[in-house]
């Protein structure tokens, strides 16, 4: 498995291409190999490869408006086919397709989009919150897109924080999602005083030892460290987690 950047953590930081090639700099020197394009600046795709070609970190994953996915979804391949990436990611199902009554729609609208990236050799990805473990007529959101969409047609980023703020156990999910997670969210979940609160990977309270070994029977090749809200330097964070997963696997007999 690779260890990558989500550059979500770093948004405020790549929205020129001059910040993101100094942002993408910092997360090489940090000992990244892979990253995740989300939230960066309107920057043409052959620059984004360019400047990450420079720094020597591949593009394995993004988030990409849903609109343009479901819309003008040749243009994304073509933009992916650029980028030399091959997962194409949903960050947040949109707010129409969150209630009973729509959320039959999603697949309806977006089933065929998700045909056209596979029949390009790519794989259209969905990132959950905690809002797909809510029941809907007595089945989880979650549920209900596993069975919407085949694994050809869908995978699943899944996020470790927001698999734990839903009330789901992380590795139950990785095991019922096995091969259908090419890339996950590492994200901790702590506490300050009644609040959950994200931080750095193994600084909080997830148990992580397990759910990097389930992750490895699970077939997942990307591992995306990712931290939405920073409670120091989005880098510091960045490394903090690098470093903490570097300690646990050098550790391993």
């Amino acid at each position: 498995m690779t260890i990558g950047a989500q550059l979500f953590t770093l948004r405020e930081y790549t929205q020129t291409p001059s910040d993101l090639d100094y942002s993408l700099g910092k997360v090489a020197e940090m000992g990244y190999k892979t990253v995740q394009l989300s939230a960066i600046g309107p920057i043409p795709a052959q620059k984004v490869r360019e400047l990450c070609q420079r720094r020597g970190l591949e593009i394995v994953l993004t988030h990409t408006d849903p609109n343009r996915i479901l819309n003008d979804t040749e243009a994304v391949i073509a933009e992916h086919n650029i980028l030399g990436c091959d997962y194409i990611g949903i960050g947040m199902m949109p707010q129409k397709y969150r209630s009973p009554h729509w959320l039959w729609r999603f697949a309806e609208d977006y089933r065929e989009p998700a045909k056209k990236i596979a029949a390009a050799g790519k794989l259209l990805m969905y990132h959950n919150h905690n809002l797909e473990f809510q029941k809907f007529n007595g089945k989880l959101v979650m549920e209900t897109l596993m069975e919407s969409f085949s694994p050809q047609e869908m995978g699943f980023t899944l996020d470790t924080y927001w698999v734990q703020l839903g009330g789901g156990d992380v590795c139950a999910w990785l095991k019922k999602l096995a091969g259908r997670i090419p890339c996950v969210h590492l994200k901790d979940v702590a506490v300050q005083g009644m609040e959950p609160v994200m931080a750095p990977v193994m600084e909080g309270n997830l148990d992580f030892p397990r759910i990097l070994q389930t992750l490895e029977a699970c077939g997942t090749k990307h591992l995306l460290v990712e931290q939405d809200i920073c409670q120091g330097s989005p880098f510091a964070c960045l490394e903090q987690s690098l470093r903490n997963l570097r300690a646990h696997y050098a550790a391993q007999p």
